[in-house]
């Protein structure tokens, strides 16, 4: 005689069927919760960028501690430093300069940038490099202009080489890097998270009518 099968039996799911509809439900759900995290949060990268830009601001100042108050763009090549290079557009140079404050190549390089990283400070160049460097910046001037995020542009193109920053140039941040803006390091060590209008200001303030900046080409 067969045993009857309960109500229970005929009707329930097995564990794993409910497994499997679980699973089915968290995958749909990481389908669409992830790309929507992602675009809402564009300058993730962002608070990484600022101390990397915290630790090229230290850099330059213990450099200058050591070399009579000057930074790297100020000490000429045979002395150590790297003004002439740079005045040639070898803006790596000075971060090679810097190598022993900076300790790794990722420091000059912002999380969300597309370029290379470079595998060590032998091989850096300016295409493995995210930050411009102020090569008028001094410490006597807290307030120059002495690094910062390379996707400043104007016109819509973004800028390359030497480039001289009066304080009317109506330059504004590309959105490569950081989407709505970008961030600033000034010779008093502090850094910056700006926006365009932000970004005009800070130029506007820092004690000269021109500075010249160096962007990585």
């Amino acid at each position: 005689m067969k045993a009857k099968r309960n109500k229970a039996d005929r009707s329930g799911l097995t564990v794993v069927e409910v497994l499997m509809v679980i699973a089915v439900v968290l995958a749909l759900a990481v389908a669409v919760i992830l790309p929507a995290l992602s675009k809402a949060s564009p300058n993730r990268h962002r608070p990484s960028c600022v101390n990397n830009l915290k630790q090229v601001a230290l850099s330059f100042r213990i450099y200058a501690n050591d070399n009579n108050d000057r930074y790297p763009t100020r000490v000429p090549d045979a002395e150590g430093g790297a003004k002439e290079s740079t005045e040639r557009g070898g803006l790596f140079r000075a971060f090679q300069v810097l190598s022993n404050e900076l300790s790794v190549p990722r420091s000059v390089i912002c999380p969300a940038e597309r370029r290379p990283l470079a595998t060590n400070w032998a091989t850096l160049r300016n295409s493995n490099v995210s930050y411009f460097i102020g090569l008028d910046a001094t410490d006597i001037r807290p307030n120059s202009i002495l690094s910062g995020d390379r996707d400043i542009a104007e016109n819509g193109q973004l800028l390359s080489g030497t480039v001289h920053f009066t304080t009317n140039r109506p330059v504004a941040w590309h959105k490569l890097l950081h989407k709505e803006g970008g961030n600033i390091a000034l010779a008093d060590g502090s850094v910056q998270q700006t926006t365009t209008a932000t970004l005009r200001q800070l130029l506007a303030n820092t004690g000269d009518t021109t500075n010249r900046v160096l962007f990585p080409q």
